[in-house]
């Protein structure tokens, strides 16, 4: 069986990162299904999805190593061509990745103790984002 459901965000860019973890416990407890994967997928180029442990040391510390690894003030061709200001926003998503599968089973996700599904807004302003979770699996009667 396959359920598919969005989670709706509103996010302030420039590395905002927020906890998603419980509006995707909550569709796998909503679906029905005991056992499967839920795949969690950022519809847009500056966003990405990944597991962390969502703490604010944590999270400072992945913006630092992004600011160093794909500083916001280089140029980019992204800039020129289009006369943007958010290249390095979909060079960021492009490393982290637009989507995350997470098995589940007995209904819960089989996530670490410190472990929390995040998604990262890059882009240079605040926007409204839609995340489409997508689960496949089977209900306990098979």
């Amino acid at each position: 069986m396959v359920v598919t459901t969005e989670i709706q965000l509103r996010t302030g860019g420039h590395t905002d990162v927020q906890d998603i973890t419980r509006q995707i416990a909550q569709a796998v407890q909503a679906s029905g299904l005991a056992a499967g994967i839920a795949t969690v997928f950022c519809p847009g180029s500056t966003g990405g999805l990944t597991t962390i442990e969502y703490e604010d040391g944590v999270i400072a510390d992945l913006a630092q190593v992004l600011d160093e690894i794909v500083p916001p003030e280089r140029s980019y061709r992204h800039h020129l061509r289009w006369g943007d200001d958010n290249g390095h926003s979909h060079v960021r998503a492009a490393l982290i990745g637009p989507s995350l599968t997470i098995p589940f089973v007995d209904g819960r996700l089989t996530l670490g103790t410190w472990q929390q599904v995040v998604f990262c807004d890059f882009d240079t302003r605040a926007r409204s984002r839609r995340l489409v979770v997508q689960l496949i699996g089977e209900t306990a009667e098979g």
